[in-house]
């Protein structure tokens, strides 16, 4: 996965310092924030005005650093909040910010909504209710690697009916799907074809297992806002800064002047903004050109990189672009090459201690895995998914979730049965996915500069412009004197053709010009090894890019599930954040929340068939139970509460409307076609049944809509004055499942201690 941000920039600033924690960046967001919050934030302190509107922008700029928008609703946020809320959400956008915030401030522990209650007023215990229950069921907020994150269900999770979910691959998206969907409650496998888990992500040990050396995925890129970051933090594994200094050297050991490097980088900069307007100048027309194409007729008109050695030195970081795309520039989309460059995460990038596998390994821990399965089929129909795997071997399950790199599901080596829709499978060719190699080395000893993480060689050859174009120093933080070369654009594709020893000695042969002439003796290295994505079977490629004809929808479609049976997940379904492995692991999230909704979602669908069968009754046996003996009664409205002493008066409660017999019974003038006798009697029955509709309410609520002269005002002011959603039974049970269990234990808590004593005020 890409090692660099999508549009690399060498900037010349050294920092002062180069290794720090995680949680190191938070006081640096609060620097820049220029507020200093306390560890636990209390909204119940005394605050003058000025001090709690700060306070509230402090929040809301955490919240814009971990992708929220400042002061809008995410579109899934709308549709669980009522009307009048959504429609005027700043309250709501302030308590959602507050949460995100309080989780940021320590995510090693779970943040319960009971905390964040505590934090703030009891107006706003809804609103509370259900920014928590959001950003808790997305993973946003209370998930993670660290001890306080097992992979099973918390002990006070509701109980489910657990649907069973096959994970097809064991990189980043498939583990952080797997443990999410565990703490949900879900039965989950994981079937990987590798020995290792990881995928793309792989940490091995070279030099007697002495050192960590990246093959894969290497670098964390932007740490505000990582959920890589996160897990880092929760491990107390801390981060080293990659320094900004990275010397430029000709093939023949020669320093890069200055002047000239400076130059060429504005001159590169210049060409890609100017490439910007081309497109917007072009409109429709730039669809169907290259980035390589655009920037070539923009050097030619602007006649800018006209000698050989400026030509050199822009060649270098036009083989920089390509390494951060893992595709040729002649491949890149003009038009949406960078069309995820809005969401780029901020901060600095880092490297982890010991390499990224110490993440890969916290999560796989609790999960079950397969190793050596490498699926050939996966089936999925309404009745589940089974997947074959090579050998024969056969997974049922409710659901899957196919990981499976773009690479893997370009050639076709899975078959779906049925086929993908239309619609996908052109997504899948559409998308580029390109190539990154490395050839990483052991050294005796750091014979380079220990003061820098990068240095870059030029290229004589256009062709060969990313062949050891990069070399990134890992001493820092492996345990060992690592050095990695990185091969990109066209030279990437050859180099899977080359012999290793040969790579090898090529690699060496441009260290021994840098360094020769500075009289350092560049050691053999204790161990090496080469790369081969391209040809690795179970990838087949590094990462994604958007190719000309493709667009950012293209992700979208990627990701889209089929029938509510099979999911994707994946760089290359993450709009936002492709290409990189804090967007595998953002989708993995993403998944687990779907196939959750989709499994609960289902599970109401079966129950209601069930129930249908047994019998027409609409109403559930537990909310029958609840509304037996109501707290409170007023003409058709009922409530019950979830309080222990009448004094709380803020305690959460739903109300009943009960819908009587004549509202609903077909009207006389209704015409019945054919033999009345043919009627449906079960529609028949239906229309002779009771309905209610219920709504959560406080004590206090429930009391002013008891002032209320009639039913008619009590509706009126429930709905638009308290701007209270009525819901159905299938709403009801979905939303307030929690609600209702709480209540539940109150009443028989309030039977034990008042005995016989009735709580029903009847008015």
């Amino acid at each position: 996965m890409s090692s660099s941000s999508r549009r690399p920039a060498r900037r010349a600033a050294l920092t002062a310092r180069s290794s720090y924690d995680e949680s190191l960046v938070d006081a640096e967001l609060e620097s820049y924030l220029g507020n200093a919050r306390s560890r636990r934030i209390s909204r119940l302190r005394r605050l003058s005005a000025d001090e709690r509107q700060r306070e509230t922008e402090t929040e809301a700029l955490i919240a814009l650093s971990l992708g929220f928008p400042i002061d809008e609703l995410l579109p899934a946020e709308r549709p669980l909040l009522p009307a009048p809320v959504a429609a005027a959400p700043n309250d709501y956008i302030v308590v959602r910010n507050h949460i995100l915030a309080s989780w940021r401030a320590d995510p090693r522990v779970p943040l319960p909504r009971s905390r964040v209650q505590e934090t703030v007023a009891a107006s706003y215990d809804n609103l509370v209710a259900v920014a928590h229950g959001f950003l808790a069921r997305e993973g946003h907020i209370n998930f993670g690697v660290s001890a306080a994150f097992p992979a099973s269900p918390p002990p006070d999770a509701p109980q489910r009916l657990a649907a069973s979910v096959l994970v097809v691959g064991a990189g980043l998206a498939g583990l952080a799907a797997a443990r999410q969907l565990l703490r949900f409650g879900l039965r989950v496998l994981v079937l990987e074809g590798r020995a290792r888990p990881g995928g793309r992500v792989y940490t091995t040990h070279l030099g007697g297992d002495q050192a960590a050396v990246e093959l894969g995925g290497s670098v964390i890129t932007g740490i505000h806002a990582n959920p890589l970051g996160v897990l880092a933090r929760q491990l107390g594994i801390p981060l080293h800064k990659v320094r900004d200094s990275c010397p430029l050297y000709h093939h023949d050991g020669r320093t890069v002047d200055m002047k000239l490097d400076r130059s060429m980088d504005l001159v590169f900069n210049t060409l890609l903004e100017h490439a910007t307007r081309l497109r917007e100048y072009l409109k429709k027309a730039a669809e169907g050109i290259s980035l390589g194409e655009g920037i070539e007729r923009l050097r030619r008109f602007y006649k800018v990189a006209k000698s050989v050695e400026e030509r050199e030195v822009l060649d270098w970081h036009l083989a920089n672009l390509e390494f951060s795309n893992a595709g040729c520039l002649s491949e890149l989309s003009l038009a949406h090459w960078d069309q995820d460059d809005q969401y780029e995460m901020g901060g600095d990038h880092c490297f982890l201690a010991g390499g990224n596998a110490r993440l890969v390994h916290a999560l796989c821990d609790g999960v079950p895995v397969l190793y050596e399965k490498t699926v050939k089929r996966i089936e999925h129909g309404e009745d589940g998914v089974s997947i074959t795997v090579e050998g024969g071997q056969v997974f049922k399950a409710d659901m899957a979730l196919c990981t499976a790199p773009l690479g893997v599901l370009k050639s076709r080596s899975i078959i779906f049965e049925p086929e993908l829709p239309e619609r996908k499978l052109e997504a899948i060719q559409r998308l580029g996915f390109g190539l990154l190699n490395k050839v990483a080395m052991v050294f005796p000893h750091v014979f380079w500069d220990e003061e820098i993480d990068t240095f870059g060689c030029l290229n004589k050859e256009r062709s060969k412009r990313g062949e050891f174009f990069l070399f990134y120093s890992y001493h820092t933080v492996s345990g060992g004197a690592v050095l990695i070369a990185l091969v990109a654009g066209e030279a990437a594709l050859e180099f899977e053709k080359v012999d290793p020893a040969v790579a090898l000695h090529r690699v060496l042969g441009i260290l021994k010009g840098i360094y020769g002439p500075k009289g350092v003796t560049v050691p053999d290295p204790i161990q090496s090894c080469c790369t081969r994505w391209g040809s690795d079977p179970l990838c087949s490629g590094s990462y994604s890019h958007i190719r000309v004809g493709s667009s950012g929808t293209d992700y979208d479609i990627l990701a889209e599930s089929v029938n509510d049976r099979l999911f994707f997940a994946g760089e290359a379904t993450n709009r936002a954040y492709p290409a990189t492995m804090h967007g595998a692991l953002l989708s993995g999230l993403r998944e687990a929340s779907k196939i959750l909704h989709a499994s609960e979602s289902r599970l109401n669908s079966d129950y209601k068939k069930y129930a249908l069968q047994k019998s027409i009754r609409l109403i559930n046996n537990v909310l029958d139970d609840l509304f037996m003996e109501p707290d409170l009664e007023c003409g058709r409205f009922s409530f019950v509460f979830s309080y222990i002493t009448p004094e709380e008066e803020q305690a959460p409660g739903l109300a009943r409307i009960t819908l009587e017999k004549p509202l609903l019974l077909p009207s006389k003038k209704r015409k019945v076609k054919g033999n009345q006798k043919d009627q449906d009697p079960v529609a028949e029955k239906i229309d002779q049944e009771v309905f209610y509709l219920y709504a959560t309410v406080s004590q206090e609520q429930a009391t002013e809509l008891l002032e209320c002269d009639n039913d008619k005002s009590r509706i009126a002011v429930l709905c638009k004055d308290l701007g209270v959603k009525l819901m159905g039974y299938d709403s009801t049970y979905d939303v307030c499942s929690h609600l209702i269990s709480s209540i539940s234990r109150a009443q028989k808590a309030r039977k034990r201690l008042q005995g016989p004593k009735s709580l029903k005020t009847g008015l």
